[in-house]
């Protein structure tokens, strides 16, 4: 039985994006956003593995790395978007991550309007805390 943890911040309809290039190719989707706060979620997949059959570590970092940049992106307003881009990561590996679903949640933790600085979090379906994550960002508008 899958351990995920509560979600917050259910995305609000309204506020549902197309899936960018990435996000679609590596198959992961939003699932919680809120004001400092982002969650994605992510069913490993065999395409996902590395050569030991466990999870790539990239796969980590580009979930965490995306709920991290989303959690300095919410406005609440389809019409207000913002764009992130990192630029700093450190990803810490805990343990091998073990399915069917990860969870990849990322929490503003403080900065301004343009460079803000993030946590992040990878919790496994048996609920273990498998990666973490800090990161700095700069925010723009869409245009």
């Amino acid at each position: 039985m899958s351990q995920l943890p509560p979600n917050p911040h259910p995305v609000p309809p309204r506020l549902v994006e197309p899936r960018y290039p990435m996000q679609a190719h590596i198959d992961f989707v939003l699932t919680g956003w809120g004001p400092g706060y982002a969650r994605f979620e992510i069913d490993l997949q065999a395409f996902h593995m590395n050569r030991h059959g466990k999870l790539h570590g990239g796969v980590y970092a580009i979930v965490l790395d995306s709920a991290m940049g989303f959690s300095g992106a919410y406005t609440g307003d389809p019409e207000d978007r913002i764009l992130t881009m990192t630029l700093s990561m450190t990803t810490n590996f805990l343990a091998p991550a073990e399915g069917p679903r990860l969870v990849g949640e990322g929490w503003r933790t403080g900065g301004g309007r343009r460079t803000f600085f993030t946590e992040g979090r990878m919790t496994d379906g048996t609920g273990r805390l498998v990666a973490t994550a800090t990161g700095t960002f700069q925010a723009r508008p869409w245009e």
